[in-house]
């Protein structure tokens, strides 16, 4: 959604005055006591790094299959603290981040993939009812919305194209008197409507209430613990920790965005910087100006894209636009703050609904997500299958990290399922090429895609050339 004249000519930072920067998730009373650090030597049969949703539904799920086997989780860190605490709440089906990105890439496979993703989204409600992870789960949908009559009519033939394909199922276009009706921004020309294959959810009591399943079954969390190397040791593997160490037999990798302790996965994957906005509450006429009855997640379709929804208090998170590429790939926590960032987002803010002008934000946050150059997760594993490792999820983990756990599971029990047997499993992405080749190609895509939304979506030769190599991505 690019800058209106409207937000041009007006001063939107006034409405950051109070913002604090901190993710609005984590900012709450409730918010559980760590675990103790490992202090000492650990032995078990699995061994998760990682306490965001990869590894916390790795170690839930291992217990399911088998509640004998012992299970040992570390978190350099507080469980949900990263991307799994910060993010925009959006738990969809899709494992390919949308199904454009898997027809693209997978076309053979994607009703497979479309029915593993549905099959996913419901196991997730599922076990938030079966555990009572209170997390303000809602299967309302989502709406990709047009902001400009290009994409009104590239929605609508996408549409059109699903339904040629069989994978319309609960996906309608609306019109801009449609989509008006569920939502009312004056910048909308159309949307498609997924039904049930989007939920809302508060990210962070996910991650704690997965948290709290895993040591109602009997997993031994340490909290504070970063994993410093991993190695072979005998038969198993070894890890060590500032204050002990851990020997399993079998070790799971879900570090996602930092660094991995297998080495030559690193290229695959770079950190891109991500920052939201959360409104104070909204009264009961301000959000009846608005007309947001069914509390859909929305996403506008520009490359610089938009995504926003309603919290379970009635606050409106607004996130997106800005993806930040930091030279080198380096996780900083000093990247997590970025008012320039906030300023532009909080202009596109009251472009999209001008009858809320006057509404402040209470909260403004960042921080990294892992891409690969596929833009969805990729798998694998190493040391002679007795370490498996997921990772490139995008910002669309909140739902797929689930089936990638389910994913490494299957590869260190060495089983032949039918996710093992998809080339989406059995294949990885290109790595990313050493700087300074990978800032100069991201930044040249970032500037290419800007391009294209100010020009009716017209791709220049540099994203023709990157979709011909497989590389092309609309966002």
């Amino acid at each position: 959604m690019a800058p209106s004249a409207m937000s041009r000519d007006k001063n939107w930072t006034t409405s950051l005055a109070d913002a604090q920067p901190v993710p609005y998730w984590l900012d709450d009373p409730g918010r559980p006591r760590p675990e103790p650090a490992l202090t000492g030597a650990e032995t078990c049969d699995l061994l998760v790094v990682g306490g965001g949703y990869s590894g916390l539904w790795t170690a839930l799920l291992a217990k399911e299959r088998d509640p004998a086997r012992d299970v040992v989780l570390v978190e350099g860190r507080e469980v949900g603290w990263a991307a799994s605490g910060r993010n925009g709440g959006f738990c969809a089906a899709s494992l390919t981040h949308g199904t454009a990105n898997g027809l693209a890439r997978w076309p053979d496979e994607i009703h497979t993939l479309e029915k593993l993703g549905a099959r996913n989204l419901d196991a997730i409600e599922e076990a938030v009812a079966r555990y009572g992870i209170d997390c303000d789960f809602e299967r309302s949908g989502e709406i990709d919305v047009a902001t400009e009559p290009y994409q009104a009519a590239e929605l609508r033939a996408w549409h059109e194209e699903l339904a040629r394909r069989g994978l319309a199922d609960g996906v309608e276009y609306l019109d801009a008197d449609a989509v008006r009706a569920e939502v009312d921004s004056p910048t909308f020309l159309g949307g498609l409507h997924d039904r049930r294959g989007v939920a809302m959810l508060h990210p962070a009591k996910l991650a704690w209430g997965l948290k709290r399943a895993c040591l109602g079954l009997g997993v031994r969390v340490y909290e504070n613990t970063p994993a410093l190397d991993l190695r072979t040791s005998g038969a198993g593997m070894a890890v060590r920790t500032p204050y002990g160490g851990v020997r399993a037999r079998r070790v799971a990798l879900g570090t996602n965005v930092f660094p991995n302790l297998v080495r030559r996965v690193r290229p695959y994957t770079v950190p891109v910087y991500d920052y939201a906005l959360m409104t104070e509450p909204l009264s009961a006429d301000r959000l009846a100006s608005i007309g947001w009855h069914n509390r859909q997640g929305l996403g506008d379709s520009a490359n610089q894209f938009h995504y926003f929804r309603l919290s379970a208090d009635n606050r409106i998170l607004w996130g997106g636009y800005d993806a930040i590429y930091p030279y080198g790939g380096r996780v900083r926590a000093e990247y997590d703050d970025r008012p320039q960032t906030y300023a532009a987002l909080a202009g596109h803010f009251f472009t999209c609904f001008p009858q809320l002008e006057g509404l402040r934000f209470s909260h403004a946050w960042g921080g990294a997500i892992d891409t690969c150059s596929r833009f969805s997760a990729f798998f694998g594993t190493a040391h002679a299958g007795r370490v498996a490792y997921a990772a490139g999820y995008t910002g669309l983990g909140v739902g797929a990290t689930r089936f990638g756990a389910d994913v490494m599971l299957d590869l260190l029990a060495g089983e032949s399922t039918e996710r093992t047997g998809l080339e989406m499993v059995r294949r990885k992405p290109l790595p990313f090429p050493p700087e300074p080749f990978a800032w100069t190609g991201i930044a040249l895509t970032k500037w290419s895609l800007a391009r294209a939304d100010a020009h009716g979506g017209r791709r220049n030769l540099w994203l023709r050339t990157m979709d011909r190599l497989g590389l092309g991505f609309d966002s």
